[in-house]
Formats: C-alpha cells, sequence, structure tokens
C-alpha cells in the first residue's frame, strides 16, 4: 500500500455492489481514483462502451436500426468490442473492418460475441491504413445496402453516451471549476463529456492530446516512429472532433507517453494504456501550473495490449518529473518530442476539416447508410 493510502477497515456504511443486467453497464463505469489532491483518475476497462452503447441505443429509438440489423464500422481495436458488446446487448449484428492494431486476443473476443471481421493487410501507414478500411467500407455498403455504417468518426450520435458519464461525475466530483484532461482521438469522449458538463453550469477547461503525425490538429507533417497510439489521432479528418471546445492541446510523442503510462502504474498502481499515460503526464503539468483546481484525467483503457511493447521495457522509460513541454503560441512553432498550445477554440485546421456533412446540436450527422422506412421506435431499458 503507498505511503497516506487510506488503510480503514470497511463499515456497515459501506455502499452495496451493484449487480448488473448486462457486462456493458459494468464496464461502462469508471474506476474514479484519487492520484493527487489536484488530480483524479477516470479509469476504464473500455471507455468507448459510452460511445457505442449511447448510439446504438439511440439509434435504435429513432428508428434507423432495428433489432436483427448489421452494424458495420472501421476500427483500431477499443471500439470495435465496445460495439460488439452493445450489438450483443440489444439483438444486432456487428461486422468490424479491423485495423492491423487489432491482436488476435481482440479478434476472439469480437468472433465470440458473434461479430464478423475483415482484417485487413498490414500497413505501415497510418493513412494508408485508415484509407484502405474506409474503402473497404463502402464497398461493403455497396453490395450490402441493409447494413448501417456507425461512423464512429462522423456521426455526432456517439457524443451522446457521454451525457450518462457527465450525471456520473456530477455525483461523485466536488462543484467547482474542473479540468478535463483526455486523447482527443475521434473527438467524442472529450467532447461529449465537456459540452454536457458545459451545459450542467460547470465551468470546464478541455486540454486535449495528440500525437505527432495527426492531421486533426495540425502535426501531419511529423513523425514518430515508434508511434503505437494512433487511437489517440488520425491521419484523416474526423467530422466528430469540435475544435471550438477545446482550450488547449498538447502533442506527444510515443516516448512522453510511455513515461506517463510507467510513471502512473509505478506511483500509484494503476495499470492503463498509452492515451492515459500521455493525459497522466500532461495533467501532471497542468495541475502543477494552476494548483487547487480539479484535474480529471480520462483513462481508456487498461495496459494490457501495450504490454511487450511499452511495460515490458520499463527500464527505458525517462523518469516523468524530469519532463516539460515546450510552450508554442501557434502551429508554426510545433515541435517534438512535447509541445502545448492554448488552443482558445480555434476552428479545425485546413487539413481537418472535413465533408462528411456538419455536426449537428442534435448529436446527428447525415449518414450515406440507407435508414430504414416506416420502422416503429424501440424502447429500451437503461
Amino acid at each position: 500500500m503507498r505511503a497516506g493510502a487510506d488503510a480503514r477497515p470497511r463499515t456497515a456504511t459501506t455502499p452495496a455492489a451493484t449487480v448488473h443486467d448486462h457486462i456493458t453497464d459494468a464496464v461502462k463505469t469508471p474506476d474514479l481514483i484519487r492520484l493527487t489532491d489536484d488530480v483524479v483518475l477516470a479509469r476504464f476497462e473500455t471507455m468507448k462502451v459510452y460511445a457505442a452503447l449511447g448510439a446504438v441505443r439511440s439509434l435504435l429509438r429513432r428508428g434507423r436500426v432495428v433489432p436483427g440489423q448489421t452494424l458495420v464500422d472501421s476500427s483500431s481495436g477499443i471500439y470495435a468490442l465496445a460495439l460488439a458488446m452493445a450489438c450483443h446487448r440489444y439483438g444486432l449484428r456487428c461486422h468490424i473492418v479491423a485495423s492491423t492494431t487489432v491482436d488476435a486476443t481482440m479478434r476472439a473476443q469480437l468472433e465470440i460475441l458473434g461479430a464478423t471481421v475483415d482484417a485487413m493487410p498490414p500497413s505501415q501507414s497510418l493513412r494508408l491504413d485508415q484509407e484502405l478500411r474506409v474503402r473497404h467500407v463502402r464497398r461493403l455498403l455497396a453490395e450490402r445496402p441493409d447494413f448501417h455504417w456507425m461512423r464512429q468518426y462522423h456521426d455526432g450520435v456517439h457524443h451522446e453516451g457521454y451525457r450518462e458519464f457527465a450525471e456520473l461525475l456530477a455525483g461523485a466530483l466536488p462543484d467547482g471549476p474542473l479540468t478535463v484532461v483526455g486523447a482527443v482521438g475521434t473527438g467524442a469522449s472529450t467532447g461529449g463529456l465537456a459540452r454536457a458538463l458545459r451545459e450542467s453550469g460547470r465551468s470546464v477547461r478541455l486540454v486535449g492530446i495528440q500525437p505527432f503525425g495527426s492531421v486533426t490538429f495540425g502535426s501531419e507533417r511529423f513523425e514518430d516512429p515508434e508511434a503505437i497510439i494512433a487511437g489517440i489521432g488520425s491521419s484523416i479528418p474526423f467530422g466528430n472532433v469540435r475544435h471550438e471546445l477545446y482550450d488547449t492541446v498538447h502533442w506527444l510523442d510515443f516516448r512522453h507517453a510511455m513515461a506517463g503510462a510507467v510513471g502512473l502504474l509505478r506511483e500509484h498502481a494503476v495499470f492503463a494504456g498509452l492515451s492515459t499515460g500521455a493525459a497522466h503526464l500532461t495533467a501532471s503539468w497542468e495541475a502543477a501550473r494552476d494548483p487547487g483546481r480539479l484535474h480529471l484525467v480520462l483513462g481508456a483503457d487498461t495496459g494490457h495490449r501495450y504490454a511487450e511493447r511499452v511495460f515490458a521495457r520499463h527500464a527505458e522509460a525517462m523518469d516523468p518529473a524530469g519532463l516539460r513541454p515546450r510552450i508554442i503560441a501557434s502551429p508554426d512553432e510545433l515541435r517534438p518530442p512535447w509541445s502545448v498550445m492554448a488552443w482558445a477554440g480555434r476552428a479545425a485546421p485546413e487539413a481537418a476539416r472535413t465533408a462528411e456533412g456538419s455536426w449537428t446540436s442534435e448529436g446527428d450527422a447525415p449518414s450515406p447508410s440507407p435508414s430504414p422506412s416506416s420502422v416503429p421506435s424501440v424502447e429500451l431499458l437503461p
């Protein structure tokens, strides 16, 4: 037990455990862990269950999909499992066009859950991998117009599930200003959570994290040969990223994310993925500059996918205490290995703008996937 940890025994006032009706209810609930006086970690087994479950429920209620229909999407892993579990819960079929980052363990889980998987050939290029997956999805839709393309990158319906997370936080965290720190990825988790918290009246700063090589916030001119955290950035524009929601952006390379992940395990016994490590390192720096303000770190998944390429190499990890970012005033000054900039609600960089359809406040962007006509809405249990 780390120094200062609460060793008090359980008492009769300890809340009773909850018996869930489906695994998705258990998986979507994060472990809230206080790292310091000013930093709390929300560590998930699979955070994207909020996105997938919220999206599926909304689509069923609106009659855009019906039980028995096949939902299809491209994924680098975490969303694939979340979507497969949501389909399992609500009697839908699932088809995944899988990135090369989907390993044998993940694929086995998907197949046992009933999902069919098309694996893309190995590629050294993140851009090529993403483009190949999207092209393959479009071919599938041409052959099977009854499939519904979930479009996790572009359909704002994926923001909706994070309202439930915001409600959970409202009951767990003290009132007052909050800084949310998390990997940007598709934009749904950070954007959806920040919007919901702000609409509830809370003052929220949103700090987004990007890898070098991502087009989303303008770092595509750089390369990070060791990067295996593709899910926190993108080589193609994502319609679900609402750039105007972000107050600050940090760009980190693999080595810094590794330092954060290994440091989190060493200091707090928390085994989490690289995006969580990057968020932990970033939040530690942010909190030191703004003491007294609560910072929430979003931990998207556990560290199992990174066991060999990160945690087995823990002796190589840099000491987080000695790491500092380069503070820049414009994207032109961006440099590896770690840069930070006050984004201050700027619009998307030109290369990150998408023609996929405008994101609407109702969270339902235009979809190229046909919707069934004249179908009844579906009433769903929580």
